[in-house]
């Protein structure tokens, strides 16, 4: 009773929160609800006994996926406005393909049929002999399907590099960091005898020109005279 109360709960604040990012008119709403549906999901995973995938879900997706969306809403100034302005251009074509991927939906449902062993394994969802879902999984996984792990985490690894090359390129006006000038001391330190007690006013601090700053021009005036 208390499970199936539990599912119930969850399982609506889930449903309302994936709405939520949806509508949502605000983006960093929509991803807070979105971080709200991951947590609601993996409590559903707790209770069929998936405890391997309710961790995975909230390290890697509220963890890393849905903190850096917020991250990237926050700090990039978007103009939704202009966002919208080909709306309605675009619904004709939107709607087509909401139609297509629905109809899909409605195939794959309609043919969905369960197994006669489905209420045996929700049941006793813990593999036996003693191991843990966990345990399960990872003696699957390197023991029959060590060979495709590690082929994915290596097709995974030429793509971090592949974007990494396609990103860092070369491009006209970039100003990149100079590590020796940060680092070299000749016209940045500059060593002052202040009298005791005298101090120092704002006025006397002195800084280092910019490097692309003009260099001063000696004006001259009628009489041949410097200023």
């Amino acid at each position: 009773m208390i499970a199936a109360l539990a599912f119930y709960a969850f399982a609506s604040v889930l449903i309302a929160s994936a709405v939520m990012v949806v509508t949502a008119r605000n983006p960093v709403y929509s991803v807070l609800f979105l971080i709200l549906a991951f947590f609601n999901a993996s409590a559903l995973f707790l209770l069929i006994g998936a405890e391997f995938l309710a961790m995975i879900l909230v390290i890697v997706y509220v963890g890393a996926v849905a903190v850096l969306f917020l991250f990237v809403v926050m700090m990039l100034d978007i103009d939704f406005a202009r966002l919208r302005e080909g709306f309605q251009r675009y619904a004709p074509i939107g709607a087509i393909i909401g139609g297509i991927l629905f109809l899909e939906l409605v195939l794959v449902l309609a043919g969905w049929r369960f197994t006669d062993l489905a209420v045996d394994l929700r049941l006793a969802p813990n593999p036996g002999g003693g191991v843990s879902n966990t345990q399960a999984i990872g003696r699957l996984l390197y023991t029959d399907y060590v060979f495709l792990f590690q082929a994915s985490g290596l097709i995974l690894l030429v793509a971090m590099i592949g974007a990494i090359v396609l990103t860092h390129r070369e491009r006209v006006g970039t100003r990149r960091q100079v590590i020796a000038d940060q680092v070299s001391r000749s016209g940045s330190v500059v060593l002052q005898n202040v009298a005791i007690g005298a101090g120092v006013s704002p006025g006397s601090i002195l800084r280092p020109p910019p490097k692309d700053a003009p260099k001063a021009v000696e004006q001259h005036d009628t009489h041949g005279g410097h200023h």
